[in-house]
């Protein structure tokens, strides 16, 4: 076994270990689970989650989308494919679009099966006290059984349906397959570290915001764990599929990957734009603070991205 593919190897093992650590400190942590503590606690959750959805916004803006683009533009140069219709773009909205579909379908099929929770408007009707309860204070509206049922009003921790908490870890561990393929292709140990080096702080920290958004959804706390247990092998399978496509000497597939990238970050765009975000900042109360902290998601995500 040559150095370069012990440093492969190497690197796999580092990254399941570390994804796993950070993976499951939310999801294992009793604290982020509790939705019945003080006011500070509560707030402090909220404030929480929209680090992670700066987190998640600065990678698809930042990470997810111009990798793509760049992957895609440089298939379409090589097979000398020239055309002014934006294809790169077109691909992006069929993942959208996909996701879009999909969603809706499965929610019309829980409206003729009668699952309340699943209809939940992705921007919900705060009007009255039998929402989703987005609001800092006690709403005396709210019934016992509501209440009972895990619906409180002080964090909206029915936001996510099963569904879309799914979506959002699908459109993730495709981005990281991807990932570990950059790091299995590359043919020097330098560049390998290198990328090991910004991966592993980028994927740690979107691991955690994963987390929290998987342990305020309805996702059950064994699927959390089987959720965060398949997100840590991602890359590790990326990373072996790239060793086996250098030792194999094979190219094929470059398109077929740039293609699935697309789709992957139009799914991660309807997760960005039409879900983590709307939820984070139609929650009324401390509007100001939850900005700051959807700024300093971004800005860290921003900030490792120049420095990478």
């Amino acid at each position: 076994m040559d150095y370069l593919l012990q440093v492969k190897i190497g690197v796999l093992v580092l990254v399941l270990f570390l994804t796993l650590l950070f993976g499951f400190i939310p999801a294992r942590v009793k604290w982020f689970r509790d939705t019945n503590g003080t006011d500070l606690h509560r707030t402090v959750l909220s404030l929480i989650s929209c680090f992670a959805g700066g987190v998640f916004l600065a990678a698809c803006l930042l990470d997810i989308i111009p990798d793509y683009l760049s992957d895609m533009n440089a298939e379409l140069d090589a097979r000398l494919v020239k055309t002014s219709f934006p294809l790169p773009e077109f691909i992006m909205a069929a993942g959208f679009f996909m996701v879009l579909i999909l969603e809706r379908f499965v929610l019309n099929c829980r409206e003729m099966h009668g699952a309340p929770e699943e209809r939940a408007p992705l921007i919900p009707d705060n009007r009255n006290g039998h929402g989703h309860g987005h609001g800092h204070g006690h709403d005396q509206g709210t019934s016992p059984d509501l209440e009972a049922s895990g619906h409180h009003v002080h964090v909206d921790f029915q936001a996510h349906s099963p569904f879309r908490s799914f979506m959002l870890f699908l459109s993730l561990s495709l981005h990281s397959i991807f990932e570990g393929l950059a790091i299995g292709l590359q043919s020097t140990d330098s560049k390998v570290l290198e990328i090991c080096i910004a991966i592993l702080v980028h994927k740690s920290i979107i691991v955690f915001s994963l987390s929290v958004k998987l342990v305020q959804s309805a996702v059950r706390p064994l699927w959390v764990v089987a959720y965060i247990g398949v997100f840590a092998l991602m890359t590790p399978v990326g990373i072996a599929i790239g060793i086996s496509v250098m030792e194999a000497q094979l190219e094929a597939g470059a398109l077929i990957q740039a293609v699935l990238e697309g789709l992957a970050a139009g799914t991660f765009i309807y997760i960005t734009f039409l879900e983590i975000l709307p939820h984070e900042l139609n929650s009324p109360g401390r509007q100001l603070l939850k900005v700051l902290f959807i700024l300093l998601g971004f800005s860290i995500m921003a900030a490792l991205t120049f420095l990478g």
